[in-house]
């Protein structure tokens, strides 16, 4: 769960039908019949687990217990913390927040020609390159290779949205599906990035959360917050650092997967949050990824005798807690590092007794993010309780 939609999860649950239950409702519907019918024949009846008519108040139950559901969930959808799917699409809009749609991954693209001509050479738009591994990426609009030139770089985006093109190194797209004359070779000289899914439920609530920030032009931490986020659905932490004397903000960002933005993540959000209608006028903006400080895990791990039966479950477990906890710990911008919240989830996993060699704990500043580095984990056996 993210740390900004926490406050609101944490609230306490609400009942619009009172926690009403199937069984309760069927023991009230018995006992008015049992009630009623005393009233209308003076006389008493207790109806048994087979008599016909407590099986009719059985299926009549069902019927109004279904009908509370609906009951319940309508009214739940008005709140934040229980909203999900369309009913958060009208939640957000009254917000004046939308679902951010699918978007394709970007890069610039290098063609490089065979030769240097005495006249240019044109690149059209829509020309396609590839990794070769069904991945596709094609100019946006039509380039020319100067006169004299070398090679022309071109802007190109990927032929489907999603993060399915994201995270291509430079030279990774590099071979020409297209065959150009003149040109000998061709490569992505920036990272591929920006590509980003449908937006979820649980992004969407982030959003709608802090919409009230974005009412007015940024300044606020929130704001920046919601703008960058609103930006890219695929940014996850993000920390507005100002520097007020000087008038400049300094908007640090990190993905949701614990990746470091690319260049052209950052360069977009810099020039999307220079909008004047979303930054103070005072206010010079700029966008970095945070500092990496890396931590190796090294530990060992003990699981009690008297579990040895459930021991392969609990080495499963132990690995899917480690899993957990780096991504916990490699997601939150300034999130120090803790190996106190490594060992809680190792225990909680059934393990008796961990052994922490590295990390140890370490803090981690504003602008900083930890990244693991290394990871060696031994089981050490069975002992005794």
């Amino acid at each position: 769960m993210d740390s900004l939609l926490k406050s609101v999860f944490d609230l306490p649950d609400v009942s619009f039908i009172e926690n009403d239950t199937l069984d309760a409702m069927m023991q009230r519907l018995v006992a008015n019949y049992e009630r009623r019918y005393k009233e209308v024949t003076g006389q008493t009846v207790s109806l048994g687990a087979a008599d016909p008519v407590r099986v009719q108040l059985y299926a009549i139950a069902l019927d109004l217990f279904q009908i509370e559901q609906y009951v319940d969930r309508a009214g739940k959808q008005d709140l934040l913390k229980y909203s999900y799917g369309e009913f958060l699409d009208n939640l957000a809009g009254n917000r004046r927040v939308t679902r951010q749609q699918a978007t394709a991954a970007r890069t610039t693209i290098r063609f490089t020609l065979s030769a240097v001509r005495d006249y240019a050479i044109g690149i059209p738009a829509g020309t396609r390159a590839t990794n070769g591994d069904g991945v596709y990426f094609m100019t946006e609009e039509y380039a020319e290779a100067a006169a004299g030139a070398e090679f022309v770089d071109v802007d190109a985006i990927c032929t489907e949205v999603g993060i399915k093109g994201n995270n291509f190194l430079k030279g990774q797209i590099n071979v020409l599906v297209d065959p150009l004359p003149y040109i000998e070779s061709i490569a992505n000289i920036t990272d591929t990035s920006g590509g980003t899914d449908l937006e979820d439920d649980t992004s969407l609530a982030e959003r709608t959360y802090l919409a009230p920030s974005g009412y007015s032009t940024a300044g606020p931490q929130d704001a920046y917050t919601y703008w960058a986020k609103t930006y890219n659905t695929d940014i996850g932490s993000v920390r507005p650092v100002s520097i007020q004397a000087a008038g400049k903000a300094t908007i640090y960002i990190l993905m949701r997967d614990g990746k470091l933005p690319g260049d052209e993540v950052i360069e977009g959000l810099q020039e999307f949050l220079r909008n004047e209608e979303i930054r103070p006028m005072t206010d010079l903006v700029t966008v970095s990824a945070p500092t990496v400080k890396t931590y190796n895990l090294e530990l060992t791990y003990y699981i009690g005798r008297s579990n040895k039966a459930q021991a392969t479950a609990i080495q499963s477990r132990v690995t899917e807690a480690i899993a957990a906890y780096n991504r916990w710990q490699t997601t939150e911008i300034g999130r120090d590092i803790n190996p106190s919240e490594l060992i809680r989830r190792i225990r909680e996993a059934g393990a008796k007794r961990p052994i922490i060699t590295s990390p140890v704990y370490t803090a981690v500043g504003d602008t900083e993010v930890a990244q693991v580095g290394t990871v060696n984990v031994s089981y050490g056996g069975l002992e005794d309780d």
